[in-house]
């Protein structure tokens, strides 16, 4: 079963109630009808009913009428919900006043949602930049107990099947902490691991990643890789986490021999954890370019005996 097959199987399984904030914006709204159509989520979207329903007619779909529509300005639980963000934000000093414009917000009042309860998740940015989507969950949502740091996670399906599990990789974090300390990037590795498992159904094979196999290189940025590997370790000892591995000695068998003999993922590992944002960042675009229709032969690379388009 491919994984895309796999993830609408669990996702219709669980059948959870998944929030969009971004009721008006055309891919969301279709994506919607789609997620209704094949019985994937219960969809809620923000908006105002009549201009939801109006856009949906326009572009010809059918399912729209079966989501949860909450009109922002005007609903049953408005009042609960800002007497929630009062109480969760009054040691910052927020006021009633202002919860009552917040919670206006789409962005704000999915997030707020979903912390009372009344969803399960929420899918957002298509219309809004990063940062002002993940505000409120960091202000309400807030992270899973024994984490401090929240990030992200990239699933990145490559041609080349011989990588990872089946072609599929996490990356992490590669949008949201720009400089993790060792102890955030031990959290990174550990919650990118769950989401291994949890989302494409594989036993996660971690890998910290560095300039640096096993002390072959010395500064305080490898040993930055090298404490927090021992942290993610002592957090989860039943994962199998290792490094500071190159990139190389991470997912090549052969290399991993000679670079890393005895690594706990011998060269297979499915979950790459890059030691800042910069890393992770360009990492997954570089990827994203080499594994395009647009790349060639000519444009390929050789590693290790194995070729990535």
């Amino acid at each position: 079963m491919e994984l895309l097959d796999t993830i609408k199987q669990n996702a219709r399984k669980n059948n959870k109630r998944i929030v969009l904030p971004e009721g008006y914006e055309e891919r969301t709204i279709q994506a919607a009808d789609i997620a209704i159509a094949e019985n994937l989520a219960k969809i809620i979207l923000i908006g105002d009913p009549v201009e939801i329903k109006s856009h949906a007619a326009k572009l010809g779909l059918k399912n729209i009428e079966k989501a949860i529509i909450v009109d922002p300005k005007s609903h049953p639980k408005k009042n609960d919900y800002i007497n929630l963000m009062v109480e969760l934000r009054k040691s910052k000093g927020l006021t009633r006043e202002e919860a009552s414009k917040l919670i206006e917000d789409p962005l704000y009042l999915g997030a707020v949602m979903i912390k009372s309860g009344d969803a399960d998740g929420e899918v957002s940015g298509a219309d809004h930049a990063t940062g002002d989507v993940l505000r409120p969950a960091f202000q309400y949502v807030k992270t899973a107990p024994g984490i401090s740091v929240v990030s992200g996670s990239f699933l990145m399906i490559l041609p080349d099947k011989s990588f990872g599990e089946n072609g599929v990789l996490i990356f992490a974090d590669c949008g949201v902490t720009p400089n993790p300390t060792d102890r955030e990037l031990a959290e990174i590795a550990v919650s990118s691991a769950k989401t291994a498992k949890a989302l494409a159904g594989m036993e996660p094979k971690v890998a910290l990643l560095s300039f640096s196999t096993k002390g072959s290189a010395k500064h305080e940025l490898v040993d930055k890789v090298i404490s927090a590997t021992k942290i993610a370790q002592e957090m989860a000892p039943h994962l199998m986490i290792d490094g500071e591995l190159q990139g190389d000695a991470a997912l090549v068998e052969s290399i991993a021999k000679k670079k890393a003999p005895g690594s706990k993922i011998e060269g297979k590992a499915n979950v790459l954890i890059f030691p800042d944002l910069n890393c992770g960042n360009i990492a997954y675009k570089l990827c994203l370019l080499y594994t395009s229709d647009a790349a060639d032969e000519e444009d390929s690379v050789d590693l290790g005996g194995r070729r990535i388009i």
